[in-house]
């Protein structure tokens, strides 16, 4: 018998040969530089997805040195649709689990890395070049993960890329919630996974949950922008049953209570047990059609018997969000639970208590700051429109990073000679940029800089090409730059100074305006605490008396 490690050249090798004489002209990346990547699809009575799951291993730009369907136990016939593929295998299994059979998929390969499918979702192109090049610049990372797309069942896009960053304090940020969400955005290193035990056949559910936070114990965790995986909705899904995905949440949960001396540590842990009853309890009542009317009842029952404080007040919450207005809904929505303030006199500042900041330069001495959580979830919802010719200011990092099919890249500098520069002068001058040229315009964090801005803003409108978006930031609550932007920085703006001011030019029908941030966000914004110092759910909630960043989308229509 060959050598596992032989048979999985060659298989590279034969691989590389088939892409050859597919795309001719295109060099192709030898398999002894480039890591080699397992894909294990598991099935249970999916067959009728399997070809979906299959076609798009097909398509990835890096073709897969192992495909591995595992069956496991299915009563239809996915051994039917793997004959069809000539580079996958099929391994039988009786019906133990989904963790059971990703075991025996991970028993069988030998490749440096796995992604792990099941049978009812699908790949993008590029989901294994995407992680192979996060997991390339995180060296020692037991695992990367990307952003993900819910579909329906016909794999039509249901919404925008869904993605939750996470920052050094990976353990941190997953016992409090999953940020994760979708097993197949993950690219693990195959060895360590393997020495964190793999994944629990004790487990029926939450089973990635738990290896996740088995491997941030003893390594890195690292994230990327790039969409890796389509979440096909059906009423199938094992995550429907929201009653049973709590009592496993919670059973994982309670596998990682820290040590009751640690205050801290358990005050943390307890409120994240008690996120995951409200998260799940409110679950139930939500309007899900993917799940039949019965088992939506059975689940409420159940969690009203199992969770008798909490589920009657998600249950009332849930009625008004489903019988008031989308608009008055979604101010529902964004309740929070009332946090009593501390006695006067007792605040405890902490590391707070300073006149100057915990680091100057908005965070970016300690890592990524916090604006950045809004302005680049921004960007990414609306990396749609970032394509055709695009204008950025400064420079282009944000098209390379949310754009897609870009004809032709504009750099606009106020000084010529800058890098990348293509267009040199001031906005507000006309003439500067030629008219009705751009089909996208990223204007992030620079109107504060611009004295005139309704001038600016002219200048914007007459270079947009009817049909083109304009994408811009905008500061609000923030420190002001002491270094060079210091005798040029004139404004911070609000949601209702932002909304009457694009509007003018542009017109109220063709802009949105929103409003991010909340009070801890600001605190943590003013003292140039970084992303990776805090838990980044908490930058969730909107508050909108403490505006950070403030953005518009804008659509030229003539």
């Amino acid at each position: 018998m060959l050598h596992p490690e032989l048979l999985t050249l060659i298989r590279q090798l034969t691989n590389m040969t088939q892409a050859r004489k597919q795309s001719p002209g295109v060099p192709i990346q030898s398999a002894l530089d480039r890591p080699s990547v397992a894909v294990v699809i598991t099935a249970f009575n999916h067959a009728h997805f399997l070809g979906d799951a299959l076609d798009s291993v097909m398509r990835q730009t890096i073709t897969p040195a192992e495909i591995v369907v595992v069956d496991d136990g299915s009563d239809d016939d996915p051994a039917a649709i793997v004959s069809r593929y000539s580079s996958a295998s099929l391994i039988r299994t009786k019906n133990s689990g989904l963790s059971a059979a990703r075991n025996a998929g991970l028993r069988q390969i030998s490749s440096k890395y796995v992604l792990f499918l099941d049978a009812d979702d699908a790949l993008s192109p590029t989901a294994i070049s995407s992680g192979l090049e996060c997991i390339s610049a995180n060296p020692g990372a037991g695992f990367v993960y990307g952003a993900f797309r819910r579909t329906d069942a016909q794999l039509a896009s249901t919404g925008e890329p869904r993605l939750r960053r996470i920052g050094p304090k990976a353990f941190d940020a997953l016992i409090f919630d999953n940020v994760i969400r979708m097993h197949a955005t993950v690219l693990y290193d195959r060895e360590k996974l393997i020495e964190c035990g793999g994944f629990d056949p004790d487990l029926r559910l939450c089973e990635d949950y738990d290896c996740y936070l088995r491997m941030a114990k003893r390594y890195r965790i690292a994230s990327h922008t790039h969409v890796v995986a389509s979440y096909r909705r059906h009423t199938r899904n094992m995550s429907n049953d929201a009653a049973a995905m709590l009592q496993t949440v919670l059973r994982v949960h309670e596998r990682h209570r820290p040590d009751p001396n640690d205050r801290l540590a358990m005050r943390s842990w307890r409120q994240a047990s008690a996120r995951h009853r409200r998260a799940y309890a409110s679950l139930v009542w939500q309007r899900r059609p993917e799940v039949p009317l019965r088992e939506r009842w059975s689940q409420r029952i159940e969690m009203v018997r199992t969770e008798p404080r909490i589920s009657p007040f998600a249950a009332a919450k849930q009625l008004l969000i489903n019988l008031l207005p989308d608009s008055v809904a979604d101010l529902l929505r964004r309740v929070r639970p009332h946090v009593p303030s501390p006695p006067i006199g007792k605040i405890d500042m902490g590391d707070l208590a300073r006149i100057a900041p915990i680091s100057s330069g908005f965070g970016y001495k300690r890592g990524k700051p916090v604006d950045r959580y809004y302005i680049e979830n921004f960007l990414a919802a609306n990396r749609s429109q970032i394509t055709g010719r695009v204008l950025e200011f400064g420079d282009s990092s944000y098209s390379k990073l949310y754009g897609s099919n870009i004809s032709r890249q504009d750099v606009l500098n106020l000084l010529p000679g800058r890098q990348e520069s293509t267009i040199a002068g001031d906005v507000t001058v006309l003439g500067t940029l030629p008219e009705a040229a751009f089909d996208c315009i990223l204007f992030t964090q620079t109107l504060q800089l611009i004295y005139d801005m309704p001038a600016a803003l002219a200048g914007l409108h007459r270079s947009l090409k009817p049909g083109g978006a304009l994408l811009a930031t905008m500061p609000g609550i923030t420190p002001v730059d002491p270094g060079s932007w210091e005798g040029d920085w004139f404004w911070s703006l609000t949601r209702q100074s932002a909304e009457r001011l694009f509007a003018s030019e542009f017109g109220t029908a063709n802009i949105e305006v929103g409003a991010h941030g909340n009070a801890f966000a600001a605190t943590c914004f003013l003292q140039g605490i970084a992303l990776e110092d805090i838990d980044q759910s908490w930058l969730e909630p909107l508050d909108v008396a403490y505006p950070v960043v403030i953005t518009v989308k804008v659509v030229r229509r003539t």
